[in-house]
């Protein structure tokens, strides 16, 4: 005699072999992407090694590679990154953490919004680098108008993304909230934040990347270490390799804090639909 499983059972022994196939896929796509990488990355190299022996004006990667040793070894690179390192990472902290308030205000309160984007419009036209002349004489040489220029940058692309995610958030579920009984705060709360979220995220991610942009000429300002700061000394005495070690510590820098980000997305976003 034949027995038929119950339909629950079924359904989650469906539901099981699922999830396993998206696992599976997830980490085949993964592997995949790592692979891709992996082939551009050394194809890039590859690239940049024939321009240096067809006799461009480069160093070659085992140069710049014992350049960068060079540096680590006397300690110059280091204190250089520590130096770049804090200054980025403060004027992007406190760039982000003014934003996001500023952003939902103007995206929640219409008031709000008439009084202060006629002057987010008009300072953000005006690129961070025009500050710097402004910065010295009101902060003097010191590291705050470093932090002030690279705070500019990020607060202003992180103030608009946040900001369009509020003003973009479905008003199908504000007014389903309504009717449920949810009041202002609470639907500021359940709804407007966790819709903005991805737009916030993704402001932080360009705010980070114009805060290590704006690092090179933040350190112009009387700076003694820094990245930007030992890549203009390496022109002047035409150090090629120092200044593709500068780029690469950078470029890696900001690869490494925006795959974070990226990663912080994922796992705050996960309700989304991905392709």
């Amino acid at each position: 005699m034949t027995t038929t499983a119950p339909p629950e059972t079924a359904t989650a022994t469906l539901a099981v072999a699922e999830r396993r196939k998206a696992r599976a896929g997830g980490r085949s796509g993964r592997t995949r992407t790592m692979l891709l990488s992996t082939v551009s990355i050394l194809l890039g190299i590859g690239i940049w090694w024939m321009l240096a022996l067809l006799g461009f004006r480069l160093p070659t990667p085992p140069e710049v590679a014992e350049r960068a040793w060079t540096l680590t070894s006397d300690g110059t690179l280091l204190a250089d990154l520590a130096a770049s390192l804090t200054r980025v990472l403060i004027g992007f902290a406190l760039g982000t953490a003014v934003a996001i308030p500023v952003g939902f205000l103007m995206g929640w309160y219409v008031t709000a919004r008439a009084l202060i984007e006629p002057w987010i419009q008009f300072f953000r036209t005006i690129p961070p680098l025009a500050i710097i002349p402004l910065a010295i004489v009101l902060l003097g040489i010191g590291e705050e108008p470093k932090i002030l220029v690279i705070f500019l940058a990020a607060f202003f692309a992180c103030v608009i993304s946040t900001f369009q995610g509020v003003v973009n958030v479905d008003r199908t579920l504000i007014n389903a909230a309504r009717v449920l009984g949810a009041k202002d705060g609470a639907i500021f709360l359940r709804v407007i934040v966790p819709a903005s979220v991805p737009f916030i995220l993704v402001g932080m991610r360009v705010g980070l990347g114009a805060s290590w942009a704006t690092l090179v000429a933040a350190e112009l300002i009387a700076a003694q270490q820094g990245l930007g700061y030992r890549m203009q000394q390496a022109q002047l005495y035409y150090q090629i390799d120092t200044i593709f070690v500068g780029l690469i510590v950078i470029g890696v820098l900001g690869l490494v804090m925006d795959r974070l980000l990226l990663l912080a997305e994922r796992k705050l976003t996960s309700w989304q639909e991905r392709r």
